[in-house]
């Protein structure tokens, strides 16, 4: 008997099974054998859908807020006594100083211009003694990229020192790759590039 005439014999001692699969978009469907059955089975996504706003800033150092863009509502604004916002690439309407900087979360965006628009922003704020919030969509990568060159540059951290302040803090952030390596390359006490304070 040749390998696959055992192969064969093999296969038809087994057992018939259906698999409820979910794509992406939330259709569901029955695979049985070769065919592929469409069924009239809930809509449910291949992920976890989160509806809960994220709308509680925090502290990473006296007068430096984080989070998403849900924390910049007027009532989460009012509670936290926030006076200004730095907006990273994501533009809101707030009733307070605002700054708005450009950036996209992707790993090739240079991250110099943004630091540079952002650090002398989120530093006056808190040398006036007043709260400064910094958010970008969802609060994890251009936020944390901001808040990570803040600790680096005013605090003179490096970057695992800062980094660790910030996840402590904040489990959420996460800087992309490219951000990461850029940050990891900048000096402590020296990430304004060309910059007068």
């Amino acid at each position: 008997m040749s390998f696959l005439e055992e192969l064969m014999k093999q296969k038809q001692k087994l057992k018939e099974t259906e698999t409820v699969v979910t794509s992406v978009d939330g259709q569901r469907h029955i695979e049985k054998g070769d065919t592929k059955t469409v069924s009239n089975l809930s809509r449910s996504y291949g992920f976890v859908v989160d509806t809960k706003p994220d709308n509680v800033p925090i502290e990473i150092v006296d007068y430096l807020y984080i989070g998403s863009q849900d924390c910049t509502e007027k009532s989460v604004l009012d509670a936290y006594n926030i006076k200004h916002v730095l907006s990273v690439g994501i533009n809101v309407d707030v009733t307070v100083d605002q700054k708005f900087v450009e950036c996209l979360d992707l790993p090739e965006t240079d991250v110099t211009s943004v630091l540079n628009d952002s650090l002398p922003f989120i530093h006056k704020g808190i040398s006036e003694r007043e709260n400064v919030l910094v958010h970008c969509n969802a609060g994890v990568s251009r936020t944390s990229l901001v808040t990570i060159g803040y600790l680096m540059h005013y605090y003179n951290m490096i970057y695992d020192e800062a980094y660790r302040v910030v996840k402590e803090k904040r489990p959420a952030i996460q800087p992309n790759a490219g951000f990461r390596k850029q940050l990891m390359n900048l000096k402590a006490g020296n990430v304004l590039m060309n910059h007068l304070e």
